[in-house]
């Protein structure tokens, strides 16, 4: 196990974490995109429902999946092939079920249907549909990975992304009817579901047994505790966005969730990285060697901060223009929001999630998901009623910053290294400390006569200085 585990090099997971960041990039370029089309061929109250829609997708996917996907990486890739097809068949046949109760949570026969979810009723069972094929088709998104087939799981994501943005855009703009976009959203995440029985039948099969309760006991004993763990931390930052909705008109709750989209920037860097790592870890683990689960842990976040931080400024440098650019005028009340949510995204790039799996810490991480959601509520609350819509940003904010110094301090005390050594914290500063130099340098030299201008002159110079101050890491 200890040979197998050190038999993929470091370059070569470099080279699957680019890989798989380029295909990510390209599915949230497109993501990214297509809101920008739908916000000019819808009016703004729509569009307000179109991403209360996404709002409600993401909050029962984290109730629905329980990391159920994502504790394959901890069994997937130690186990024989025919053990391998028995976890895979059943976590089809738990997101299938999950998504079956979620769908029904979802639709207008609920009688605790929440207020903020009301303006949807209209749409009949459309949305509930498109939640139920959205959550059985989720393991497409995670199994080829593991697999360690990282081309399939490239082919497998560009073909779903480009699907959809070429197929919702052109609906939207034909028509600008929320209506037809549900249609083809459905139309288009029961290509992805067809996909993936393809992916199975060709790589595990489709033999049986499709369920065996032994194995989806240990599987769901497994994970459990981390998905519990995840649905609080996932609902921790929906948290500010249902307070909101809740509390907002869906003109400014639209508004809002484009603030959020830095977080998708962060999740894309992070979790490429993560995913392409993961696998080896589990292995490193395994055999015993924490110290080097630890390094590839570190010399991960070390790579994403490195890329992410210069974006980060870049957008927290020119928010104001960059939302009148991309989403109109109309939604420039998201620009001090996202630059709250901007600083607490730098805490984001540390990437402990795997190590905490890994180590089987699944209870001690949703005591402290649970403790901190509590806070994030309250101060959201709190911030959005003294505050406005700003203030409902400040809960997640706060959380983040507090899961992260004491799930660091439980990941040294279990592994018996110091916290110093947890994350290479010298590397991370000064990635931190020379983009805030070269952002502050963008600030003041970028023209100020052309919105668009300033962001296309001000970004390179921000990316011009911050390559002159790390141009040994780009060598390397």
């Amino acid at each position: 196990m200890n040979t197998a585990a050190k038999a993929v090099s470091l370059s070569r997971l470099k080279r699957r974490a680019f890989s798989l960041g380029v295909v990510k990039a390209f599915d949230q370029a497109l993501q990214f995109l297509l809101p920008i089309l739908l916000v000019r061929c819808l009016d703004a109250a729509t569009f307000g429902e179109y991403r209360l829609i996404w709002l409600a997708v993401g909050t029962l996917m984290t109730v629905a999946t329980l990391n159920m996907c994502g504790s394959l990486y901890y069994f997937v890739p130690r186990s024989e092939p025919a053990r391998k097809r028995v976890y895979v068949h059943n976590t089809m046949v738990y997101l299938a079920l999950s998504g079956l109760i979620c769908g029904l949570a979802a639709s207008p026969w609920n009688p605790l249907l929440p207020a903020a979810m009301r303006p949807l009723e209209p749409y009949g069972l459309l949305v509930p549909a498109f939640i139920v094929l959205w959550i059985a088709s989720y393991l497409l998104e995670m199994l080829p990975t593991i697999d360690e087939r990282i081309r399939w799981q490239g082919y497998a994501t560009l073909t779903v992304a480009v699907l959809r943005a070429v197929v919702v855009g052109a609906g939207a703009w034909l028509t600008g009817d929320l209506t037809v976009v549900l249609w083809l959203l459905i139309a288009v995440v029961a290509v992805k579901f067809v996909l993936l029985f393809y992916y199975v039948h060709r790589h595990h099969g489709l033999g049986r047994p499709w369920f065996e309760r032994a194995a989806f006991s240990e599987h769901f004993r497994h994970a459990a505790p981390f998905g519990f763990s995840n649905m609080l931390f996932s609902l921790r930052g929906q948290a500010d966005q249902w307070v909101a909705a809740s509390l907002f008109a869906l003109q400014s709750f639209a508004a809002f969730s484009i603030a959020w989209i830095v977080h998708h920037v962060v999740h894309l860097f992070r979790h490429s990285v993560m995913e392409a790592f993961m696998p080896t870890m589990s292995r490193l683990q395994a055999a015993g060697d924490l110290n080097g689960m630890l390094r590839l842990n570190r010399r991960a976040n070390v790579m994403v901060a490195t890329a992410l931080f210069p974006l980060l400024a870049a957008a927290f440098v020119f928010a104001e223009e960059i939302v009148g650019i991309v989403y109109t005028d109309a939604f420039l009340e998201a620009v001090p929001a996202m630059r709250v949510y901007i600083i607490g995204m730098i805490a984001s790039v540390i990437e402990i999630g795997s190590i905490v799996q890994l180590l089987k810490q699944g209870a001690f991480a949703m005591r402290m998901t649970a403790a901190t959601l509590a806070v994030s509520v309250a101060v959201s609350f709190g911030g959005a009623h003294w505050l406005g819509l700003t203030g409902a940003a400040f809960g997640s904010v706060l959380a983040l910053y507090l899961d992260r110094a004491f799930m660091l301090r439980r990941i040294s005390r279990l592994t018996s290294v110091p916290l110093a050594r947890v994350q290479d914290w010298r590397a991370l500063a000064w990635a931190l400390g020379t983009t805030l130099i070269a952002g502050a340098l963008a600030w003041f030299a970028a023209p100020e006569s052309n919105a668009f201008l300033r962001v296309v002159a001000g970004s390179a110079i921000l990316g011009a200085a911050y390559a002159a101050m790390n141009w040994k890491k780009f060598l390397r």
